[in-house]
């Protein structure tokens, strides 16, 4: 993690006027889709008694964040955000204003259920990468740990508050009433969003394309090792943990009894053990790393599981499940500070929508497949199930690490531009880069490995092809290539380097001898005569 001190405390970001004004309207929105939530969940149990269909509601909306949050992610990084999101906003609420009016009118069918909460998962994919890499822009940097923070408070304050007023709303007035509360809360959200005064985006000659910039994403998440490692962890994570989400109404009606409002307080408790999870959490950090934290959180979620397997007293539901919260907030924010703290911010928006898409992924087949085991052998024999299963994979996964996230991703810009006989178009390539160093004999082992390390960061930074040739008359010259899609793309890859990649590069370096520096040398495509 980022050793950057906020300047003024976990409450800091709030101080700052643009991002305060935000965060509340954010916290109220959510509310607002937290009582959409428990209404159509609920209202799907009254629909139909099956736990395929219950747990399909989960899925609906889950399964478009898993399919469109990438491309989002990719929009997120090339539209102007602010605009952006005022437009999803305006689609959440006209697919809670559908929901309304079908409920008020007794129209509302499990097929419109289900496909007004998949309109609703596409607007949540579009949204959430955004609101995630709209933070640097609202804080000082050395805030921006502490603003990530408030947002997760956020979402849990909204998680205790939105399902109990949901399931209060939802008993007293009907579904109706409850939605409309929704599309009020996302009134608000949009008037925030207008008010703030977000500077232009600048006209920038190396600005990505869409096709061009999803490309970018995916290549840097292949060759990204520590991203893989933290998407893994959340993938076994939470296909095993989505088991409570995906049962949780048929737990709250059938094996305790309840109703929609006890349905909401069992919700309530989750988001306010959340909250008491997010107070604790810097204490946890000062006791335990992250491999530790998101280990106690897969123990604790399985106990939880096992424990509303029996079908104990409503009360004992709602006190284990405030411990069920805390568990969640730290296995969240311990993988999702773990993405950020890998990620550059040139593709900080594609990197968390890959991992949103992991997430949402897990959740969703999870939430499938934990419905279909909830047919087979029972709600409670699916929760042992699950829990075990956590049990098992929390501590076989307990033995590959996190990564610890402490590499300075800031760019480095110590890249010279390329020397260039004339001007080249944008759009030419492919572009051959070949570094020619001189090795001695004795280095040559350790600088291979160097070099092996950096291609990895090559690939990253817009390489597709990539390797190492010697000399055949000499084989202290040591060639190392790779090649890019086109001479922008290049371009925008001198500005991709880090400071770690720097420093990575200055290993290498080392390794060079003689008193020049390698000379490297920038090979474009020539089209054969007569070709298009």
């Amino acid at each position: 993690m980022s050793t950057t001190k906020s300047s003024g405390g976990s409450f800091a970001p709030l101080a700052q006027p643009i991002f305060a004004v935000l965060w509340a309207a954010t916290v109220l929105g959510n509310t607002g889709s937290f009582m959409r939530d428990v209404a159509s969940s609920w209202l799907m149990t009254d629909l139909s008694a099956s736990p395929a269909a219950v747990a399909l509601v989960q899925a609906a909306g889950t399964l478009p964040i898993f399919l469109l949050a990438i491309p989002a992610g990719v929009l997120t990084d090339i539209l102007d955000r602010r605009k952006f999101l005022i437009a999803v906003q305006i689609l959440l609420a006209s697919v809670s204003v559908s929901l309304m009016i079908l409920a008020n009118t007794g129209m509302l069918s499990v097929s419109a259920l289900i496909g007004l909460t998949f309109l609703g998962g596409i607007g949540a994919a579009l949204m959430g990468p955004t609101w995630q890499a709209i933070v640097p822009e609202l804080v000082k940097r050395e805030d921006v740990k502490s603003a990530v923070a408030l947002n997760s408070l956020g979402i849990n304050i909204a998680r205790s508050i939105g399902p109990a007023a949901g399931g209060l709303l939802l008993a007293a007035f009907g579904a109706g009433v409850t939605y409309g509360a929704d599309v009020a809360s996302y009134l608000v959200v949009i008037a925030a969003l207008v008010w703030w005064p977000r500077a232009k985006n600048a006209n920038d000659a190396l600005a990505e394309g869409f096709f061009g910039a999803f490309r970018a994403g995916l290549r840097y998440t292949r060759a990204s090792k520590p991203l893989h490692v933290v998407l893994l962890r959340a993938a076994i994570f939470f296909a095993f943990a989505s088991a409570i989400w995906a049962l949780l109404p048929l737990v709250a009606r059938q094996l305790l009894g309840g109703d929609a409002g006890f349905y909401g307080i069992l919700l309530g408790a989750v988001g306010a053990g959340a909250i008491g999870g997010a107070l604790l959490m810097p204490k946890l950090r000062e006791r335990f790393n992250a491999d530790g934290l998101l280990l106690g959180a897969a123990i604790i979620t399985a106990l939880v599981m096992g424990a509303l397997s029996l079908a104990p007293p409503k009360w004992v539901a709602i006190i284990v499940l405030l411990f069920l919260g805390g568990a969640w907030i730290t296995a969240l924010t311990t993988l999702n500070g773990a993405a950020q703290a890998v990620l550059p911010n040139w593709v900080r928006g594609r990197g968390l929508a890959v991992y949103l898409t992991v997430f949402n992924g897990a959740m969703t087949a999870g939430s499938l497949g934990w419905g279909a085991v909830g047919e087979a052998a029972g709600v409670p024999g699916a929760l042992l199930i699950g829990a075990v299963g956590l049990l098992i994979a929390g501590f076989i996964m307990h033995r590959l690490k996190l990564p610890a996230g402490d590499a300075d991703m800031v760019p480095s810009n110590h890249w010279p531009e390329p020397l260039v006989a004339e001007p080249v178009a944008h759009d030419r390539g492919p572009v051959l880069i070949l570094i020619e160093y001189h090795v001695e004999k004795h280095h040559r082992t350790a600088f291979l490995h160097a070099l092996d390390d950096m291609s990895h960061e090559r690939r990253r930074d817009g390489a597709y092809g990539w390797g190492v040739t010697e000399d055949s008359a000499d084989p202290q010259k040591i060639v190392e290539w790779f090649m890019v899609e086109s001479w922008a793309e290049h371009l925008r890859q001198h500005k991709r380097v880090s400071n770690a990649d720097a420093d990575l590069q200055g290993q290498v370096l080392a390794y060079h001898s003689g008193t020049d520096k390698p000379v490297v040398r920038h090979f474009l495509t020539i089209n054969r005569p007569g070709a298009a």
